[in-house]
């Protein structure tokens, strides 16, 4: 039988998904409006969770650099707004420049961690959180372990500051998601996930190795830091050994992994999981973390695309599509939703034996 091939990146499920997302996001800006404080602070802790995973899974599911130092970018976001605020910069533009400035760091620091490999570039990214972790305590404005406050946010009323900390939050995670769905779906974001499944054959191709691994990663800095000057927000206190703590790198790996690394939706989908198990457990201090732990070991093993990645391998189901999709029409792909699926390499079973009349 002859096959239509025909290849795809939206469908109609798809674009009506990605309305709904923007309507929703569109709805989220009257938030303060209609709910109670508590759940203003409940969302705006939520955008953040967002935004460190969909940067991790960016850095480590689409770009094959698995770090575990992120939390160097998230303190930083933070203590950068802490020292623009100190210089005079107004609150609210000081945590943007907060976040932005940890885009800056990764620049300079890319310079030499991305010749580091796999498990050098893990545990050299954990290093260098450390060592800066160390410089930011020796800055007098910091005092040590003691910490500082951002206290310019005390000027404002208490539910000003709450509905401002929100749309700020809420902003700043669309803004990076829309900017890591569309680098994704460029020649760049092809690239990026070439060096990832390849990096000696991206190169023979013409794939700009060391521009494109430096693109990414600094994007990825940018929403951590972005995360973390959101977090100073709602929280206005900022101790150094809270914010560069290798938890929130923990929670980013959770998030991603539960969700489904190396797809888009996965990660919003495991940032959500988490919110709600934080939300309902989190009051039970070690077995929570206990719990938390035991769960990313279960989904590693057990479920290691995911739930999304199996959602999306079981159905062919794209709701924010960053690739391409092959539809085969007639035949057995034309029963199967009209989605191409990846052959099975079982080999085929044998027929049983005719018995004898």
């Amino acid at each position: 039988m002859t096959h239509a091939y025909h290849v795809q990146r939206w469908t109609r499920r798809s674009v009506a998904s990605t309305a709904l997302i923007v309507a929703l996001n569109l709805a989220l800006l009257a938030g303060p409006l209609l709910l109670s404080a508590n759940a203003v602070d409940h969302l705006t802790t939520l955008f953040v969770y967002v935004m460190l995973a969909i940067t991790w899974n960016a850095l480590a599911g689409y770009g094959g650099l698995v770090s575990v130092g992120q939390q160097l970018f998230f303190g930083f976001g933070a203590y950068g707004a802490i020292r623009l605020s100190q210089a005079g910069v107004p609150v609210y533009a000081a945590l943007l420049l907060g976040g932005v400035s940890s885009a800056v760091l990764a620049l300079i620091v890319s310079s030499f961690m991305l010749k580091l490999r796999a498990g050098e570039f893990a545990i050299g990214m954990w290093v260098l959180a450390a060592l800066v972790q160390l410089l930011v305590s020796l800055d007098p404005i910091v005092q040590g372990a003691t910490g500082t406050s951002l206290l310019a946010l005390n000027s404002f009323a208490p539910a000003a500051r709450r509905a401002d900390t929100y749309w700020f939050g809420l902003l700043a995670m669309a803004g990076v998601a829309l900017l890591l769905f569309l680098l994704l779906r460029s020649r760049l974001g092809a690239a990026v996930q070439a060096i990832r499944d390849n990096e000696e054959a991206a190169r023979s191709v013409g794939v700009q190795v060391g521009r494109t691994k430096r693109i990414i990663f600094v994007l990825a800095a940018l929403g951590a830091g972005m995360a973390g000057a959101v977090w100073l927000a709602t929280s206005i206190s900022f101790q150094p050994n809270t914010y560069f703590g290798v938890q929130w790198t923990a929670y980013m790996i959770f998030m991603t992994l539960v969700g489904g690394i190396g797809t888009f939706e996965g990660p919003i989908l495991g940032a959500i999981l988490f919110f709600a198990v934080e939300a309902g457990f989190g009051a039970q201090g070690v077995w929570y973390l206990i719990g938390i732990g035991a769960a990313a070991v279960g989904f590693a093993l057990l479920l290691p695309q995911g739930i999304w990645g199996w959602v999306e391998r079981r159905y062919a189901l794209r709701l924010l599509p960053v690739g391409y999709m092959l539809n085969l029409r007639g035949g057995e792909a034309g029963r199967q939703r009209g989605f191409a699926r990846r052959p099975s390499t079982k080999p085929p079973a044998a027929s049983p034996a005719s018995e004898p009349s």
